[in-house]
């Protein structure tokens, strides 16, 4: 059973991420009964016809033969506030939707949302059967960093989460990172299963044109409070749009105020909404250099690597790297770009001597093959369902 807040036919992190973990159990014979609510995203409201969005507590077939319970959703904004209250709703809505399926083998839930996390343990406890948590984000970590909870809420929201954490029979995290970090906090059940990316799907882009009058660069993704996108916005105002265009292409709690910003400061920005399939690889086809970006002041994202990162790396563009720690790392063993600090002038120094200097966007393959090595999807599903059967079967992670 996977409890999870968001999934196909919405398009995010966790559906992206479960929706080929599913394949890979299925076709190892597993069955798998997904919860989760009316698809609703990006936009806190259903836009697709409910044959394809689903119906609160009705059952369909996922794309891969899987059951796919959905609970109700509540319409709200794209804030902060109005996301929390929306998963706390559907999370609660989950427990009685898990109550009448089918009962599983093993209950796994799919974090950062928090309110999905408590319920996960609830139902692996109503059901009595083992609980695997997988953690995407660093959390408790960057609920500290980012002031999500404060006051006395603060240490018992902390609390809750490494008491789950501890409790879990598995810990799944995406990067070696925060499962060091886990580990030196004393947990014994943790085990690093990445993002990925199904590499077949992905074409593999021709180089970016030597001669050309103009640097385009892209950012596609979130436009959340993790990015700092600010800084990117602010660098492309400085180089000017006589030398440079920024593509921004997504959605997010800090959208309307980085619209505000890019048009105070007259910077060369388009924004477009969220683009999905053959129009994402358009953009990438379009663009000189990708922006791959996580906020350098919260040490939590010293072992978070953004998971649009092996997307960009697969197509073999030029990346413009704003990250640190496990991150920054794989785009130097890549040697897929440059990695810069969160600053306007460093990042504005950069793109200046790129759209001076384009051979220097030419990267040289070792993205792609990186990617190959580490993050194929295939891979990693087949790893995830090593570490379930231990935990079904009560091996060493039990």
């Amino acid at each position: 059973m996977l409890l999870t807040h968001s999934y196909s036919p919405e398009h995010s992190p966790p559906q992206r991420r479960w929706t080929q973990f599913v394949r890979t159990l299925r076709s190892a014979g597993w069955a798998v009964d997904v919860i989760a609510p009316v698809a609703h995203a990006p936009h806190g409201r259903r836009t697709l016809p409910k044959r394809v969005a689903g119906r609160a507590f009705r059952t369909d077939r996922g794309e891969y033969g899987e059951s796919v319970r959905r609970v109700p959703y509540i319409w709200h904004r794209t804030t902060r506030l109005g996301r929390l209250t929306n998963h706390l709703f559907s999370a609660g809505l989950s427990i009685p939707a898990a109550a009448l399926g089918p009962r599983p083998d093993v209950v796994i839930v799919t974090v950062p949302s928090l309110p999905i996390l408590g319920t996960g343990y609830i139902v692996s406890r109503m059901l009595k059967r083992p609980l695997v948590v997988d953690m995407r984000d660093a959390w408790p970590d960057i609920a500290r960093d980012a002031r999500l909870i404060k006051g006395s809420a603060k240490s018992l929201a902390e609390r809750a989460i490494i008491a789950i954490q501890d409790r879990a029979d598995l810990v799944v995290t995406v990067t070696y990172g925060f499962a060091r970090t886990l580990r030196e906090r004393g947990l014994k059940n943790v085990a690093t299963v990445s993002n990925g990316v199904d590499i077949e799907h992905l074409e593999k882009l021709e180089p970016v044109p030597l001669e050309k009058n103009r640097l385009d660069v892209l950012y596609l993704g979130n436009h959340g409070e993790s990015q700092r996108l600010e800084v990117p916005i602010r660098a492309a105002a400085l180089v000017g749009e006589h030398k440079m265009t920024l593509t921004m292409v997504g959605h997010g709690v800090m959208r309307n105020e980085l619209k505000e910003l890019a048009a105070t400061i007259d910077a060369p920005v388009q924004f477009h909404d969220p683009a999905y399939g053959r129009d994402v690889m358009e953009y990438y086809r379009g663009a000189d250099s990708c922006i791959v970006a996580l906020r350098d002041d919260w040490k939590s994202f010293e072992t978070t690597v953004p998971s649009k990162t092996y997307e960009v790396l697969s197509v073999g563009r030029h990346i413009t790297g704003m990250v640190r720690g496990e991150a920054k790392k794989i785009l130097e063993d890549a040697e897929a770009g440059h990695v810069v600090p969160a600053d306007p002038e460093a990042l504005a120094d950069l793109w200046r001597v790129l759209a001076d200097d384009r051979a220097q966007l030419r990267v040289n393959g070792g993205g792609r093959l990186w990617v190959q090595h580490n993050a194929d999807v295939y891979t990693l599903g087949q790893s995830y369902l090593s570490l379930l059967a231990e935990v079904v079967g009560g091996g060493p992670h039990r």
